[in-house]
C-alpha cells in the first residue's frame, strides 16, 4: 500500500486561517444557527483537507518521478533498450520511458531505487532491468548490437502452446471464458492465479482482462515492479529485499548457498528453472544483461560481485517444483 504523505505545516496554517475567516463570515449571517455554523465548518474542513491531500500527493508523485529521472534519464533508457523499436521487434512502439518512470515512482515509497547509497540504488535499477531485458529479448548470438541490446522486444508470448488455465484454482481464480493467461508484461505473467493475485494487488481486474497487460505499458511495468518488491511466499524475501541487503539469511539459507545479491533474485523469480544447475545458459543470459546494464549506467560490471553472489548456480531453490522434489526422493 502506498502511504499518502502528511501535509506540511504551512498547509495546516493555510487551512486554519481559511476556517477562521470563513467562520467570521458565517457568524455575521444572522440566519445561521450555531448548529448550522458548526455543520458547515465541519464540511468545509473535510473538503479542504481532501483538496490539500490531493495537492500534496500530486507534488509528492512529481518529486518521486524526479528522483528516478536523475538516475535513469531518457537518453540512457534509449541506450539500455536500443533495439526495442526496431522494425523486427514484436512490440515496437509499445514500451516507452515515461511508462517506466511513472510506474517506478509508485514503488519508491517501498524502497525501489531509493534504498541504500547511490551505487546500491543504481545497481538495483540495473538488476531489475536486467531481468526485464533478458525476459523480453528477441536477441540472439549474432543479432545486430549483440543479444543484450534487444530487451523489451516482446510484450507478450508469441504462439502460446495453451491457455495457462489451471483447474486446481477454478474456485479461487476461475478462468474467464475466452481469456488466455499466457506470458505478458515486462516480467511475464503466466497462469490465471498469478494474474488474479497481481490484479488484486494493483486493484485492476486482470483475472477477467489479462489483455490489459499487453495494452498498457505503465501497467505492465507496474506489475513487474510489484513482483520485484513482493515476496513469493510468506517468510521469504522479495527480490528487492534480497538484492539491497535488507534480507538477513538464516542458517538454512547459508547452507543452501543463498546470499544477498543478484543471484538470489533469480532464485526468487525463477527457482529451479534457472538455479542450482551450474552455469547454464538461462542463468548466464540474465546475468549478462545485468552486467551490460551496469556498464551502460556508469556503475561498472565489477560492482556485480563475486560468482557466488552474482549467480545462483549452486543455490538450492527456495521453492522447488514438484518434478524436482520427486526426482530427489
Amino acid at each position: 500500500m502506498i502511504h499518502t504523505p502528511n501535509p506540511p505545516p504551512i498547509l495546516y496554517s493555510f487551512l486554519s486561517l481559511f476556517l477562521f475567516f470563513h467562520l467570521k463570515i458565517l457568524t455575521r449571517n444572522k440566519s445561521y444557527s450555531r448548529h448550522k455554523i458548526k455543520m458547515e465548518a465541519k464540511q468545509t474542513s473535510v473538503l479542504l483537507i481532501g483538496i490539500l491531500l490531493v495537492i500534496v500527493s500530486i507534488a509528492n508523485a512529481d518529486s518521486s518521478t524526479q528522483v528516478l529521472v536523475k538516475k535513469v534519464k531518457g537518453k540512457k533508457f534509449e541506450e539500455l533498450f536500443a533495439k526495442r523499436n526496431s522494425p523486427v521487434a514484436h512490440a515496437a512502439g509499445f514500451w516507452d520511458y515515461k511508462s517506466f518512470i511513472t510506474a517506478s515512482a509508485l514503488y519508491q515509497p517501498h524502497g525501489f531505487g531509493t534504498t541504500g547509497n547511490k551505487t546500491t540504488q543504481m545497481k538495483e535499477i540495473a538488476a531489475f532491468l536486467g531481468h526485464v531485458g533478458s525476459q523480453t529479448s528477441c536477441g540472439y548470438g549474432v543479432a545486430t548490437g549483440g543479444p543484450t541490446a534487444w530487451g523489451l522486444c516482446y510484450n507478450k508470448e508469441m504462439s502460446p502452446p495453451h491457455e495457462y488455465c489451471d483447474d486446481f484454482y477454478k474456485y479461487t481464480y476461475p478462468c474467464a471464458p475466452g481469456a488466455g493467461y499466457y506470458g505478458r508484461g515486462a516480467l511475464p505473467i503466466y497462469w490465471q492465479y498469478n494474474y488474479g493475485k497481481i490484479g488484486e494487488a494493483l486493484n485492476v481486474d486482470l483475472l477477467n482482462h489479462p489483455e490489459y497487460i499487453e495494452q498498457n505499458a505503465t501497467l505492465a511495468f507496474q506489475a513487474a515492479i510489484h513482483t520485484w518488491v513482493t515476496p513469493m511466499k510468506k517468510g521469504q524475501p522479495s527480490a528487492h529485499e534480497a538484492f539491497v541487503g535488507t534480507w538477513k539469511p538464516t542458517k538454512n539459507d547459508t547452507l543452501a548457498k543463498r546470499f544477498p545479491g543478484f543471484g538470489t533474485t533469480m532464485n526468487i523469480l525463477y527457482g529451479d528453472r534457472t538455479c542450482g544447475k551450474g552455469d547454464v545458459d538461462d542463468m548466464n543470459t540474465v546475468v549478462s544483461h545485468y552486467l551490460y546494464y551496469l556498464d551502460l549506467m556508469g556503475v561498472g560490471r565489477e560492482e556485480g560481485g563475486p560468482h557466488e553472489v552474482l549467480t545462483c548456480a549452486e543455490q538450492k531453490p527456495f521453492n522447488p517444483s514438484a518434478s524436482t522434489q520427486a526426482s530427489s526422493r
